[in-house]
Order: structure tokens, then sequence, then C-alpha cells
């Protein structure tokens, strides 16, 4: 799903108040982390991640190669902070709705 110019608007929006909910360190993305993200993904649907100095990775890289593993879409990628976006399939999560065009 490919998102819109109006939805990653509106999803830059939303992440603009959230803090990072993980860090990604000099182990870069280790299959830990990668399950992580996802766990984080299904209930939190917008995740902000920072990438700390001793990693390998540029948050441009890391975004990318998260969002391919997890299937997630990226949203913004500013300094070494990254947001990405994925739809959860829980029912107990208050969903994100998206603008249309």
């Amino acid at each position: 799903m490919a998102l819109t110019k109006k939805q990653t608007k509106q999803l830059r929006a939303l992440a603009n108040q959230l803090k990072p909910l993980m860090y990604i360190g000099k182990n870069d993305l280790t299959d830990a982390a990668v399950k992580q993200a996802s766990e984080t993904m299904d209930s939190h649907e917008l995740l902000k991640i920072a990438v700390q100095d001793g990693s390998g990775l540029t948050a441009k890289e890391a975004a990318d190669k998260l969002a391919g593993q997890i299937g997630a879409e990226v949203v913004q990628t500013i300094g070494n902070r990254f947001v990405l976006f994925r739809r959860s399939k829980r029912d107990d999560v208050e969903h994100i709705q998206l603008v249309r065009e």
C-alpha cells in the first residue's frame, strides 16, 4: 500500500509529537530488533525510531531495510530518526483513519 502525499502529510503531523519507541545501535538491525519493531507496529501503527551514533547504518538505510522486512511504509526520515507506518490487524488497537484523495 503506497501512501499518497496527503496521507504522508497527515502521518508526519501525528508523528511530530511522538518520542522514539525504539533505538538502533551498534548491532544495527538484528533479528530481535526486527521482531520487536514488528510487535510494536501491531500495537501502535505509527513508530518513531532513532539511530544512534554507533550504528553503521544511516537513518535512511535503516528505514528502508526495516520497512522492507516488516512490510511497513516509510513516512519520513529526518536526521537520525525515522517514522514507519503499518496498519495493525488487531481489533483492540485504535486505528489511524487516513485521509482519502
